[in-house]
């Protein structure tokens, strides 16, 4: 089995190269290439912009009958990237550039047509002083004098520069820099005697609403208690009433007269003859000459529970008498 690649080929002894038949192709045909657009056009049909540089499958094809100086002229085939126009155009080897056949428009040409505005003055001028020695003459005198005058400006300005190399910058700017911010601080002092003004204005203002308001306004309330500090019960002196306000609480006040001291009536015999016999009563152990304790005086305005008491005891002391 012989290999599947291979890059010598066997030719039997009796190989005759010229019994080949030939491929006959058209001279004019076509091949399908990828190329990008060698400058800005614009579409003839619907108006679309294809910039420098899109990329397109185009047709190529060699121009019959055009040849410059040996070299064949090529003719590419596009579609409008919108409407799909058929837009052509060849290759300009005089110019090395493309020239527009059909479909489109070329844009942005001002620098090429100057150049051919150039190139075609400078040929002119080459064909007049050809056949007139005078008007050679003529074209070197005025370049001489323009020549003239571009070296007078370039002195002028070698002039001005060498002037101005003289001037300290760096002072200019120091100085520059030192205006500005005396301008700054003028500013600013400005702008605070300004807002000065305006608060005094509006100080002596509020004096004026201020006054005002106190003849037609009503008195002002009373300013609340201050709050005592927490510490001040430490330096008061300690209350003796505090256990009768305890007592007063929780049974009544002893000092005011009750409703229920009108029903009583106190019997005066009863009460003077058991303070006698408790006055000649003698706790035993004790001298003779020692004196009864005084009795409890009493008090004009006790209560009704004491009155109560003080009677019980006068009975009991009659009774045991």
């Amino acid at each position: 089995m012989s290999e599947r690649k291979v890059l010598n080929k066997y030719y039997p002894p009796d190989f005759d190269p010229s019994k080949i038949p030939k491929l006959k192709l058209p001279k004019d045909r076509q091949y399908v290439v990828r190329l990008m657009a060698p400058f800005n056009m614009r579409c003839k049909t619907c108006g679309e912009y294809i910039y420098k540089g899109k990329k397109f499958n185009a047709r190529k094809e060699t121009v019959q009958n055009e040849v410059y100086l040996g070299l064949p002229i090529f003719r590419f085939y596009i579609k409008c990237t919108r409407c799909l126009a058929e837009i052509t155009f060849k290759t300009d080897p005089e110019n090395t550039d493309y020239t527009m056949e059909h479909g489109a428009t070329r844009n942005f040409q001002a620098e090429k047509l100057l150049e051919e505005e150039e190139k075609r003055v400078q040929k002119e001028r080459e064909d007049e002083e050809l056949n007139n020695p005078m008007k050679v003459l003529e074209n070197r005198t005025k370049d001489s004098k323009l020549e003239m005058e571009v070296l007078e400006n370039l002195q002028e300005l070698k002039d001005l520069n060498q002037r101005q190399a003289h001037v300290d910058f760096e002072a200019m700017l120091r100085q520059h820099r030192l205006s500005e911010e005396e301008r700054q601080q003028q500013e600013q002092e400005e702008d605070e005697r300004e807002t000065a003004a305006l608060v005094e204005e509006a100080r002596k203002r509020r004096l004026l609403e201020d006054s005002d308001s106190e003849d037609d306004a009503a008195p002002a309330p009373p300013r609340p208690a201050t709050r005592p500090k927490p510490t001040a019960i430490l330096d008061e002196a300690p209350k003796a009433k505090r256990k009768g306000e305890s007592w007063e609480r929780s049974v009544g006040t002893l000092g005011t007269r009750s409703q229920l001291s009108g029903l009583v009536v106190v019997r005066k015999t009863d009460l003077d003859h058991g303070t006698q016999h408790s006055q000649q009563v003698l706790t035993p152990g004790a001298p003779h000459n020692q004196k009864p304790a005084d009795p409890a005086p009493q008090t004009p305005g006790a209560s009704s529970l004491s009155q109560l008491g003080a009677y019980s005891d006068s009975e009991d002391s009659s009774g045991s008498s």
